[in-house]
């Protein structure tokens, strides 16, 4: 099919209409920290579920090799579109492990609060794979992706396919996990309005090893489960505690925790009706909280 300026798409390499992604925001429903490693990285084992929601990603490719990104979005404005942003960051791994001399023009609306434990950096760098090589058409194999993933942050491997996974190590031992309950459950999201250090929560981990984490059903995520990083977390923000002692309260509600190092934390319900009135309780006691209504995503 001739391309506008005469040339053929196959020649040039360009998708004539911009690509989407949706960035996902990942749910810790449960994080247990068995230990340091000998490599500076704690052992963490944690159950990943990923909200239907999250950031977008838009991008086209472009043909002189440049990544340009914009940023917009309700938090648009707590990021820099430079080097060090992880979108371009993704980018340009990929596009050197690939030699890829196109470029591509991405565009990054900020839905979900920065530096807030639902992933939301590591969310859009592998979102940005993704997009990636739907522009660019090219095929990579998936433990090479999970390597480049891994090299951008310990979250991003498992934030490429984005469905519920347990997830070992640093990041890198990931499983597919089905749990009777979750898929598709009501899900909401808050945070408070404060962001949080996640190398500042681990340093206040107690070094602690309260032992292996259950994912068989939702009844052993609740009641035998823990986000080991919560009380570090607490120290350093109480407000978190504000947050989960309101969720707490809601009617129908099968589970409310932090996630990952915080600030945000998720309750699960058992019903639409019940996530409706949660949230409207939350924003009309804490108009300035951040608030998502969702549910977890299916595979």
């Amino acid at each position: 099919m001739p391309h506008p300026d005469g040339k053929m798409d196959a020649q040039i390499g360009l998708v004539d209409a911009p690509v989407t992604e949706i960035a996902y925001a990942k749910v810790n429903v449960a994080l247990h920290v068995r230990a340091r490693r000998d490599d500076g990285y704690h052992a963490l084992e944690s159950l990943f579920v990923f909200a239907e929601h999250g950031d977008r990603l838009q991008g086209q490719a472009t043909d002189d090799g440049a990544i340009d990104l914009a940023i917009d979005g309700p938090f648009g404005a707590a990021l820099g579109a430079d080097a060090d942003n992880l979108v371009v960051r993704a980018a340009r791994a990929l596009q050197a492990y690939l030699g890829e001399q196109r470029g591509a023009a991405i565009r990054l609306t900020k839905y979900l609060p920065v530096a807030s434990g639902i992933g939301g950096g590591s969310a859009d760098a592998a979102a940005t794979l993704r997009l990636l090589a739907q522009l660019w058409d090219v095929r990579i194999e998936a433990g090479e992706l999970a390597g480049l993933a891994l090299d951008l942050g310990s979250d991003v491997p498992a934030c490429v396919a984005s469905v519920t996974q347990m997830v070992g190590g640093r990041g890198e031992r990931l499983a597919r996990h089905a749990v009777d309950g979750l898929e598709g459950c009501p899900m909401l999201l808050v945070n408070p309005g404060v962001g949080v250090s996640t190398a500042q929560i681990f340093a206040g981990w107690d070094r602690v090893d309260r032992g292996p984490l259950d994912g068989s059903s939702l009844e052993a995520l609740r009641d035998g489960a823990r986000n080991d990083l919560e009380a570090p977390a607490l120290a350093i923000a109480p407000v978190i505690g504000d947050v989960l002692a309101m969720l707490a309260v809601q009617e129908d509600l099968l589970l409310a925790r932090m996630s990952g190092s915080g600030a945000t934390c998720f309750a699960l319900f058992r019903s639409d009706r019940a996530l409706a009135a949660a949230a409207q309780a939350v924003r009309q006691a804490n108009p300035g909280w951040w608030v998502m209504e969702t549910r977890i995503r299916s595979a």
